[in-house]
């Protein structure tokens, strides 16, 4: 399967920021939307990076409170791994588990389309096994 078929069922929905928006303003945009990550990106909507809970979480470790008015530019991943909407699953698969990544931004011809997470990614997955298992049952029980 690849990107584009699971984004027409997920959705295209992305919640962007700017790189001067709080920490607290991410994380109760995280919180309120119940979401593990969100792009920042630049007045053209060109990705400039990416922050996830776990940058947030690293970031109280690493200075405390005053993390939550830090921007997102001092904690975010600048070198964002991206795919495109022809990107087979399994290449997202790979490159999430190597890379040690949840969320992946999606573009089409440059354009912010969608974002990924590990969860699509393994949903994804379970409803191609289940269907594979239903076409072996059913096979099996019509004899072939």
């Amino acid at each position: 399967m690849i990107v584009s078929q699971i984004l027409k069922s997920k959705g295209g929905q992305v919640y962007t920021v700017s790189k001067e928006t709080t920490i607290i303003e991410i994380s109760c945009l995280l919180a309120s939307n119940r979401i593990g990550a969100t792009v920042i990106v630049d007045g053209n909507g060109s990705v400039e990076g990416i922050i996830s809970e776990r940058d947030i979480v690293c970031g109280f470790s690493k200075y405390g409170a005053k993390v939550l008015d830090m921007p997102a530019e001092d904690l975010m991943t600048k070198n964002v791994i991206m795919r495109g909407t022809e990107s087979h699953i399994n290449e997202l698969m790979l490159e999430m588990s190597n890379s040690r990544i949840r969320h992946m931004p999606i573009l089409d011809d440059g354009e912010l389309v969608g974002l990924i997470s590990i969860g699509d990614v393994v949903k994804n997955r379970v409803e191609e096994l289940q269907a594979e298992g239903d076409m072996l049952r059913e096979y099996i029980a019509t004899g072939g």
